[in-house]
């Protein structure tokens, strides 16, 4: 017997209420299933949002946790953490980058990075004015100030002015645009390789190439988010291999520990070693427990699953835009692997809640997109699932219409 209605009460008395949280209380999870307080299953396709990439309960990481918290938790960085150096080891061997930094979240990283850029224009002899950052319109990065500064969506603004100086938003995907704001005064471009929040948004070749050509003509660092995108999300480690231009500093989180809380700031040498001591750091960041659990993700993510994933979203994707053909009110599917997005042109609440009472839980950016996030490691059997619960709520939301 549920006893929903009776957590979500205490909740509304002691709890901020700054979430939209739906009426669910999920209790366990394995694989792509979870179950709620009264025992009833679910396909999860929104993944805590893009972050357990494994599945839940995978043992792989269960093991990692399990093993790592009976020997050490927390030191702090005052000494050296021989988990953190065997995460950062595996990083830079997998990437672009030099060096590793550790946190514990999405936001924690960009706020790093920014600090990071700063602190390179600042070595490059930027005393009195580190320079302009260029962030793109419709971006998100974090809801701290400096990540929330970097944030091109007004909604999640307001009511926190006056954010942090020294951003400048250029259209998303407008080559031309960003080529005219590049002048002397930036200090570095930051963006995401596939928009997130702002609605599964691929950026094109030509427009990272643009990016990528004008920081080398400039001499500032291009800094790709690839906190949702990261970690064989759109069916490479990092989607910045999908379309073959590499960042000189990237930010990672959610996927990283799959589930367990973890970021990373990752960085060519050159811009790396603008982080001296004292200028910057984290108690928890890089913590035995974290880069434990991170490593045993990387290690089996790279071991088959990510490849699995990329199949298995060609699959997701084709299926999407079947049901696109049928149904009017779906304008268009988008995304890389399995991070991907159907555009409608109505109020997507009502198709959640219906697909919950059906048994799939997926959620929506901006009110009327849905996102479709599953585990890596989802079968075909499980997507032909979860294509026939949507399907009962598409042609629901059809009669409503």
């Amino acid at each position: 017997m549920s006893n929903m209605q009776s957590i979500m009460d205490e909740g509304a008395e002691v709890l901020f209420q700054n979430y939209r949280s739906l009426p669910l209380v999920i209790t366990r999870g394995e694989g792509c299933r979870v179950w709620d307080d009264a025992e009833k299953s679910y396909l999860d396709f929104v993944s805590g949002i893009a972050v357990v990439n494994l599945g839940h309960a995978h043992p792989a990481v269960l093991r990692a946790i399990r093993e790592q918290a009976g020997r050490l938790m927390h030191i702090s960085n005052l000494y050296v953490i021989a988990e953190q150096v065997k995460l950062a080891r595996w990083l830079v061997d997998h990437s672009f980058a030099d060096r590793a930094f550790f946190c514990n979240s999405g936001t924690e990283a960009m706020e790093g990075a920014i600090k990071l850029v700063r602190r390179h224009a600042w070595a490059a002899g930027h005393k009195e004015s580190p320079g302009v950052i260029l962030v793109a319109g419709n971006s998100f990065h974090g809801r701290t100030m400096g990540a929330l500064s970097a944030t091109m969506q007004p909604q999640y603004h307001t009511g926190f002015e006056p954010l942090l100086p020294g951003f400048k938003a250029v259209p998303f995907n407008d080559a031309a645009a960003l080529r005219a704001s590049a002048d002397e005064q930036i200090c570095a471009v930051v963006l995401e390789p596939v928009q997130g929040e702002g609605g599964i948004v691929p950026a094109t070749r030509e427009y990272l190439e643009t990016a990528r050509a004008l920081c080398t003509e400039r001499g500032v660092p291009l800094v790709f988010d690839e906190i949702q995108t990261g970690m064989g999300r759109t069916g490479k480690l990092f989607a910045y291999e999908q379309f073959g231009v590499e960042p000189d500093v990237m930010v990672l989180a959610k996927a990283l520990g799959n589930g367990f809380p973890v970021g990373a700031l990752l960085a060519r040498e050159e811009i790396a070693k603008c982080f001296t001591p004292g200028t910057h750091g984290a108690t928890f960041g890089g913590n035995p427990l974290a880069c434990a659990a991170a490593l045993a993700t990387c290690e089996t993510l790279a071991d088959g699953v990510i490849a699995h994933g990329a199949r298995m979203g060609a699959l997701l994707r084709g299926k999407l835009e079947d049901l696109a053909g049928r149904f009017p009110f779906i304008k268009e599917v988008r995304g890389m692997g399995l991070h991907l997005a159907a555009q409608t042109d109505v109020d997507c609440k009502p198709i959640i809640l219906d697909c919950i009472e059906r048994g799939l839980l997926v959620n929506a950016i901006q009110g009327k997109i849905l996102r479709f996030v599953p585990p890596l490691v989802v079968t075909e059997d499980e997507i032909d699932e979860a294509m026939g619960i949507l399907e009962g709520a598409l042609e629901a939301q059809g009669d409503r219409s």
